[in-house]
């Protein structure tokens, strides 16, 4: 697989080169928004690293200029940026997914890993998992034909256990997407909110979609 990095602090660039390339994977470093974007637009590569915060160009502006014309592969960005407002509009912009810095190299590689085995294409504005669809156009959940009223922050936690269906969520990074805060293990929002989804989602239907995995968090599976 060939990776393009477009990070300009070169710390972190380098730290994410030499950290892929450990995995026999190629790799280029780019720390111009400008330049990257017409690295990236040359079709040469499987997947972008996108950092936010570029000279010459932001990463939110490579971001829409590449889903405008067209660029199909998964974009992976980099922010520092732990606000929900910002992840959220990252993912709208075109991102496939994000990691927040600082991170542990260990969770992009698991995130990259991720991304590289799906499908050439851009994700459908459509997230299905089972009889379950989420319309993210429209911010609509239907099971089995069924509208499905949630709360914001219901619709928020499912989008994310959604998008990332089949692997295990931890309750740490469900409150960092939904609430933009680090989890506080004295609280049990994320609980509360999960239950409050199985109840409107999984209690009539005999295939319960959400699972929980003790003491780590939650999966979803169709």
């Amino acid at each position: 697989m060939k990776i393009l990095v477009i990070e300009d602090d070169p710390t972190v660039g380098q730290f994410v080169k030499r950290g892929l390339e450990e995995q026999r994977w190629g790799v280029d470093l780019v720390a111009n928004g400008e330049e990257g974007e017409r690295m990236a637009a040359s079709d040469a590569y499987d997947l972008v690293i996108l950092d936010l915060r570029l000279p010459g160009k932001s990463g939110i502006q490579v971001l829409h200029t590449l889903r405008a014309r067209g660029f199909e592969r998964p974009v992976l960005v980099l922010t520092a940026q732990d606000a929900v407002d910002a992840k959220v509009e990252t993912l709208r912009a075109g991102a496939d997914d994000y990691v927040t810095k600082p991170f542990a190299f260990e969770e992009l590689l698991a995130r990259v890993e991720a991304l590289s085995r799906r499908p050439r294409g851009l994700v459908s504005p459509t997230i299905r998992v089972g009889d379950l669809v989420l319309d993210q156009d429209a911010r609509e959940v239907r099971r089995d034909g069924a509208p499905i009223d949630l709360t914001p922050k219901e619709y928020a936690v499912l989008e994310y256990l959604m998008r990332h269906a089949g692997k295990v969520m931890s309750r740490t990074l469900i409150t960092e997407y939904a609430w933009g805060y680090h989890f506080d293990p004295g609280t049990n929002i994320v609980d509360v909110v999960i239950n409050h989804l199985r109840k409107k989602i999984d209690v009539k239907h005999d295939r319960r979609l959400i699972s929980t995995v003790r003491g780590v968090g939650y999966v979803m599976k169709g």
